[in-house]
């Protein structure tokens, strides 16, 4: 439940931040009255996103054996690499998509172009609702559909709520160190996700099994316990890992230092190029 919380309560933020951004524009040149353009955008984007979680539930459902493992295994992978495209991304083009997203809105509004309007929200929401239908699929594999459907709600209440408080009063939260947060714990959740993923795929038989069990400590803390299970719901934990799993377990880790290391080596350059 907590790891569908927190990615709906991140991805809800991002979008109800995005929405701010054009709202906020439109209150500052007195055009609000255009506001209903930007909401039917929210409304329509909402009802995709919906309509596309609906589907890959249900087709998720309805395979059986082999193509469930596979699809398990494919939805996995594909969500831990959108969830690390997506941190690295918001870290690098935060403060660029806000200045675009202001200079496109102004300029919807000078031209009186409603269906822009419209389009910068619809477009905004539902990319970040596509991939919340596919981080909730794949945590889904990982808990109940009622545990990943309460707490999905709950996070997008949350971001409700605290994108509320940044449009009224921007300063009473700190939306870098938000993201900085939340961050760090999806980047636990994606580890997971690729190392369950490699896992589902093997039980598949589509990648092979060097060493079944690298080590076996479900004796200490089971799968099957209270913390066992807490673990791989929100980390995908496996008492008993395969080669594999262990392997791209701790190489996922070594890219994103990587990663990581690089945009903060470019950031560094940027910022003496300006001086």
């Amino acid at each position: 439940m907590f790891a569908a919380l927190l990615i709906t309560l991140r991805e809800g933020l991002e979008a109800a931040l995005i929405v701010g951004i054009v709202l906020g524009v439109l209150r500052k040149v007195g055009r609000e009255d255009r506001s209903r353009f930007v909401w039917v955008g929210v409304v329509a984007a909402s009802l995709v996103s919906l309509m596309v979680g609906l589907a890959l539930n249900a087709l998720g459902i309805a395979l059986e054996g082999r193509g469930e493992e596979v699809f398990e295994g494919i939805t996995m992978l594909l969500a831990s690499a959108v969830l690390t495209w997506m941190i690295f991304w918001m870290q690098r083009q935060g403060r660029q998509v806000q200045l675009g997203l202001e200079r496109d809105t102004r300029q919807a509004i000078s031209a009186n172009n409603a269906k822009m309007l419209f389009g910068l929200s619809f477009v905004a929401v539902v990319r970040e609702g596509i991939e919340t239908a596919l981080f909730l699929t794949a945590a889904a594999f990982r808990a109940t559909t009622a545990q990943t459907l309460i707490g999905g709600a709950l996070g997008l209440l949350a971001a409700t709520v605290l994108g509320w408080i940044i449009f009224v009063g921007s300063k009473r939260l700190d939306v870098r160190a938000f993201f900085r947060a939340t961050g760090l714990l999806l980047i636990l959740f994606a580890a997971g996700l690729l190392a369950q993923g490699m896992h589902e795929l093997q039980v598949a038989a589509l990648l092979p099994v060097i060493i079944e069990q690298v080590w076996d400590i479900n004796h200490v803390l089971s799968e099957e316990g209270a913390g066992g299970s807490l673990l791989k719901a929100l980390f995908g934990y496996n008492g008993n890992p395969s080669l594999l799993e262990v392997v791209s377990y701790a190489g996922y880790y070594v890219v994103i230092w990587l990663g990581g290391r690089r945009g903060r080596q470019a950031a560094m350059r940027a910022a003496t190029s300006e001086v």
